[in-house]
């Protein structure tokens, strides 16, 4: 899907600077998330095919959607596996309304809750006015304060909403931000992993 940051200047600042050269390797991401008190933010694994659904699927109807390929589906449970595996508490796992998100999220974790603000709008080219309701009601879902003794909020989602708070493009499909709530309404991303990088244990 196409980036969005020409909409979004001016409007990322608010929440977070884009990740750079002092990104956190994945170890230390690890080691952060198994204190807890951080946010996951996976966008779904991979689908059989990567298009724009956004103006036609129906939340409530698999078939007029993109859904996850048998590589989704795969790479889905081996995050979920992993995760247990390194002993990364979880507290909660919000998706979206969309086909693709809850069955990463299902594969993944098991028990989840759909959330209709981590939706896409239904537009092939945002306007700014869409990108910003992107952003604000993503937003409280990623900066909303996370007690370490809580674990972590994974909330499983798509590439448009999180580029529209952050700024970036997460890609690939599968891939998995990491970022830390400031407790003041704002957060900074930490780095990301991979879907194929997550070490097993």
């Amino acid at each position: 899907m196409k980036s969005l940051t020409s909409g979004l200047l001016g409007i990322c600042g608010l929440f977070a600077a884009p990740v750079a050269a002092d990104e956190l390797p994945s170890d230390a991401l690890i080691e952060a998330l198994q204190s807890g008190g951080h946010v996951i933010y996976l966008r779904h694994t991979s689908t059989e095919n990567d298009y724009a659904d956004q103006v036609t699927a129906d939340p409530a109807n698999c078939a007029t959607q993109r859904v996850l390929s048998e590589l989704g589906w795969a790479q889905a449970r081996d995050i979920g596996k992993a995760v247990q595996a390194l002993h990364i508490p979880v507290s909660e796992v919000i998706s979206s309304e969309y086909c693709r998100a809850w069955q990463t999220a299902d594969l993944a974790f098991g028990g989840y809750r759909k959330e209709s603000a981590l939706n896409f709008e239904p537009s092939e080219a945002y306007t700014d006015a869409q990108v910003s309701a992107m952003r604000d009601r993503v937003a409280p879902l990623i900066t909303a304060p996370l007690p370490k003794a809580a674990g972590n909020r994974v909330i499983v989602g798509h590439d448009d909403p999180f580029e529209a708070v952050t700024g970036i493009y997460p890609e690939p499909q599968g891939v998995a931000y990491v970022l830390k709530p400031n407790g003041s309404g704002g957060f900074a991303v930490l780095g990301h992993i991979d879907p194929d990088a997550w070490p097993n244990s």
